[in-house]
């Protein structure tokens, strides 16, 4: 069982984000942590078995380091007697506002791995996504991190805006090189309704040319990619809670707008916080999954990442398929299972086979 925890708080909203988040509503943040708190109770002691542990967290905003240490020490009590062996607790945190001694904190609670969202070391483009940090900040909580004993650390880059092109993605990979990072997530700028950008659509920019430029920039200074957005240094800098999304395990989703799937159902919580707040276990909406929906989610996921996708999913057409694909080099098989060749490829594969 995996575990998701919404933190909906932030210092600002970005151009691009569509999360469920808000700048002004600092005031409900102690009633918000007691009824997270509440919601872990009653969803650990629903779903998870007193006997096993919960494989991976991910504290995710929002701006999870909106929330101040003791906020966390409250959450980790509950959480104490379910993370005794949990393999990876990953937290993410706005460079700005993230300090040394928050983090230093959080290390003492477990949380061992912590993912900065900054997007970019230059300044023009900061601006132009509504960035609150500047690249020395970015720079120097990152050193901090890990000074004070933070040994995965990611960050969060954004490729695909009108303002990219490859000299000048070249110059946030030339600062990534020197960070004590093992991790990075690359995003491409996705425009979505509410927020600033749908306005003014033009801002992003396809070009897989690029991508494939940046992919390879990434590889030649040690990150090698085993999915479409995410770059490790080695097997074991990979995220593994991402692994079980993409190995389809059961996880739930706690907190505002927290998302949980458990067996067939997806679940979706209240997104308004002070809704959220009057009634934290209920869920707002359930979505009852086909067996459609799964294999196609599926396959989604293992084309899309190193997980690959087991050939006993496929009827006989399909399988037919994946011959013309394999000889094209589209895909490979190894064992019973096949994998992409080239993740930007994997929707569209995954269209042709389904």
């Amino acid at each position: 069982m995996l575990l998701y925890i919404h933190i909906p708080f932030c210092d600002s909203k970005c151009h691009y984000c569509a999360f469920n988040s808000y700048v002004d509503k600092y005031h409900l943040k102690d009633l918000y942590v007691d009824a997270l708190i509440e919601d872990l109770k009653y969803s650990l002691n629903k779903y998870v078995n007193k006997n096993k542990n919960i494989e991976t967290i991910f504290i995710g905003g929002g701006t999870p380091s909106t929330l101040k240490l003791e906020h966390y020490e409250k959450i980790f009590k509950v959480l104490k007697p379910y993370i005794t062996y949990t393999k990876e607790i990953t937290i993410e945190s706005n460079p700005n506002s993230a300090s040394k001694e928050w983090l230093r904190g959080l290390l003492k609670l477990g949380i061992n791995r912590v993912s900065f969202g900054v997007q970019s070391f230059r300044t023009d483009k900061l601006n132009h996504l509504g960035r609150n940090h500047t690249r020395n900040r970015a720079i120097k909580v990152i050193h901090e991190a890990h000074e004070v004993g933070f040994k995965h650390i990611n960050l969060d880059i954004i490729y695909g805006c009108d303002l990219d092109n490859k000299e000048n993605m070249l110059e946030d990979i030339n600062i990534i090189k020197t960070l004590p990072i093992d991790h990075i997530s690359a995003y491409s700028l996705t425009i979505e309704e509410d927020t600033k950008f749908y306005s003014t659509p033009n801002v992003k920019i396809d070009d897989e040319e690029l991508s494939a430029e940046i992919f390879e920039e990434l590889k030649k200074i040690g990150f090698k990619q085993y999915e479409i957005s995410n770059f490790a240094k080695s097997k074991d800098s990979e995220s593994k809670h991402n692994y079980g999304y993409w190995l389809y395990e059961e996880y739930i989703g706690a907190g505002s707008g927290a998302v949980g799937r458990i067996g067939n159902k997806r679940l979706y919580k209240e997104k308004s916080i002070e809704e959220y707040i009057k009634n934290p276990t209920i869920y707002s909406d359930t979505e009852e999954l086909s067996d459609d929906d799964i294999l196609v989610e599926k396959v989604l996921l293992g084309l899309r990442s190193s997980v690959g996708v087991d050939m006993e999913l496929f009827t006989k057409d399909q399988k037919d398929k994946l011959s013309d694909l394999i000889k094209e080099n589209k895909i490979k098989q190894i064992n019973n299972k096949i994998y992409s060749n080239d993740y930007l490829l994997a929707d569209e594969l995954a269209l042709y086979l389904l």
